[in-house]
């Protein structure tokens, strides 16, 4: 696992020794960041079920200007800790600890990107998104980028978002929400 593009371009990153924790496949987040690449220079981001803290840490050095980590996970707040100290990045990174429910109310601003990436299995991310939309947690042009699996379909709108990409890699689908107008 490695950063791929930006200042910190090539630093590896500390992988989880277990199965618990699924770090996002490098081809998976780079084509993230190929989508979202305008975004991201500095932008405020949210890793929700951070995990590593790859995809924050992949923003960071594409450029965001604040990222806030949150996860429930010792193990995966200890990874993310590390990756960030590591990459002497603490300057820009914020790590949450706790429920993501009770932990998004803790982010001081709204999010430009968030990024979504809870368990496959709980089928979380219309409720995560619901949820941000009732904090007011994304900026007005803001986007979300939801990690699911492919057998997952979610809806082409949720609240005033509109579903604008759906991409497949195998076992693995990014859907990207905005509430954006068309020509903007």
């Amino acid at each position: 696992m490695r950063i791929i593009a930006g200042e910190l371009k090539g630093r590896h990153l500390t992988s989880p020794t277990d199965d618990r924790i699924r770090p996002t496949a490098d081809k998976v987040k780079e084509s993230i960041f190929n989508m979202i690449a305008p975004y991201v220079p500095d932008s405020i981001v949210l890793d929700l079920f951070a995990g590593t803290g790859g995809l924050g840490l992949e923003a960071v050095s594409r450029g965001a200007k604040t990222v806030y980590f949150v996860d429930n996970s010792r193990a995966s707040l200890r990874i993310i800790n590390k990756n960030i100290s590591d990459c002497r990045v603490e300057n820009r990174c914020k790590v949450i600890s706790g429920d993501w429910e009770h932990a998004i109310k803790e982010i001081p601003e709204p999010a430009d990107i968030i990024v979504l990436d809870p368990p496959y299995q709980l089928g979380l991310i219309e409720k995560c998104i619901n949820k941000i939309i009732e904090l007011d947690l994304i900026s007005e042009d803001g986007l979300i980028v939801a990690e699911h699996a492919s057998e997952e379909s979610l809806p082409d709108k949720i609240g005033n978002l509109t579903k604008i990409k759906n991409k497949k890699y195998g076992s693995v689908s990014i859907t990207i929400y905005t509430s954006m107008e068309e020509n903007d």
